[in-house]
């Protein structure tokens, strides 16, 4: 086996390249991972959340290997795995889950208590989140194999599909995750504020469970129109106007049951001070505009130390907003990172059985791993696209 590897890699704020980095072993640490696989990664996409950090909005630091989009083939195994195999082609869970903990037992892998030092919840290739190699790389290591990865059932078919499988290790279930909780269902009206892969992966998870109405709100004119094109209602975020004036020429009603939060914590405000941010203007809109009842997901990430922020309180991670509101309409929030294992295998199932078109739907462009950085460049100025990377040339054109 080659000892060669290349990964993307922060230099710093507004900064990646891509370098030469270490084969991947199976350790953590000073011991050996014996539960544990290396994967050839096939492909690895650029998160909305790994801009943050290359922004320089977080306290990434420099030298951390991004990624944490992965889906990959099995090319070694660690003595304890059991039922994953080389060969096996498998999509990774962003969350890293040992399986053992109590919070993993009860399906809350986001959360798992064993993974990360500072905190519950690790990923790979992420601030704060345990010190993981990340995976926009061309191999990579990952950890509780058995419990983990979600292998494809045959592996011809997968690659027919890859471009829609590959989002099952982060923003459809996310998405998906995101509607879920804000309590979509059949016949339900829903906002989902954001157009970005997210948002529009939690559109189209939206209309997969059935909702009457998705109106998609966002600031670029290229997003909405990759919104419409798959049957959602959109509202321009630059224009001024009440937002609820604009639900009401849409639905006859000011309010809506469900809305999803799939901007976080740089949100902006809208119509003539669209360019000023405003970190809790979702947050806030998101009580405004739900009906009495409803339920509010938060799929957006919002941090606990942003560098970046106009303002002391919101450096802290600490937002003003009108909660009172919230509790007076008898709202529910869920919040934190999407348990994707909770999701993938069902997911998988309706792109493998046709039911759903996300790759479509979120305008995936291939690219190759040298083209990273320019991916990162176009996606930080607002391209309607989900950039996925394929680092050995395996997918056809």
């Amino acid at each position: 086996m080659s000892a060669a590897n290349r990964g993307v890699v922060y230099k710093g704020p507004g900064s990646v390249a891509v370098e030469s980095i270490p084969y991947p072993e199976l350790a953590i640490g000073n011991r050996k991972c014996d539960h544990g696989v290396i994967l050839k990664v096939v492909t690895t996409n650029i998160c909305g959340s790994d801009q943050h950090m290359v922004r320089g909005r977080t306290t990434a630091p420099s030298g951390l290997v991004l990624g944490h989009e992965i889906t990959g083939l099995v090319v070694e195994c660690g003595r304890d795995v059991e039922f994953i195999q080389p060969g096996d082609l498998v999509s990774v869970p962003f969350n890293i889950a040992c399986g053992r903990c109590r919070n993993c037992k009860e399906g809350k892998t986001g959360i798992c208590l064993n993974v990360n030092p500072a905190r519950p919840g690790a990923a790979y290739g992420y601030v704060d989140m345990g010190g993981w190699v990340g995976g926009q790389t061309e191999y990579v290591m990952v950890p509780y194999a058995d419990f983990n990865l979600l292998k494809f059932p045959d592996a011809d078919q997968a690659m027919e599909k890859i471009k829609d499988l590959t989002l099952l290790s982060d923003i459809f279930p996310t998405g998906f995750h995101g509607c879920v909780t804000a309590g979509v269902g059949p016949g339900s009206t829903v906002y989902i504020a954001g157009a970005g892969p997210v948002g529009l992966a939690a559109a189209v998870s939206a209309q997969l469970l059935g909702a009457a109405c998705v109106i998609v709100g966002d600031m670029i004119e290229d997003r909405l129109a990759q919104a419409r094109s798959f049957g959602c209602e959109t509202i321009d975020l630059t224009q001024d106007g009440d937002i609820a004036d604009k639900l009401e020429v849409i639905l006859g009603e000011r309010e809506v049951d469900a809305f999803v939060d799939c901007v976080g914590f740089e949100a902006h405000a809208c119509g003539c001070n669209h360019g000023k941010e405003a970190p809790a203007t979702v947050l806030n809109s998101a009580m405004s505009l739900t009906r009495a009842g409803g339920q509010i997901g938060i799929p957006g990430l919002y941090v606990t130390e942003d560098p970046g922020a106009a303002d002391d309180a919101a450096k802290q991670g600490a937002l003003s907003m009108r909660f009172g509101l919230g509790w007076a309409k008898s709202h529910s929030f869920h919040t934190g990172q999407c348990p994707v294992m909770k999701y993938h295998r069902p997911l998988m199932q309706a792109i493998l059985f046709g039911k759903v078109k996300i790759a479509d739907a979120v305008n995936v462009q291939m690219i190759t791993l040298d083209q990273a950085p320019q991916g990162y460049a176009d996606f930080d100025g607002g391209a309607a696209k989900k950039f996925v990377i394929d680092p050995h040339g395996s997918v056809a054109a």
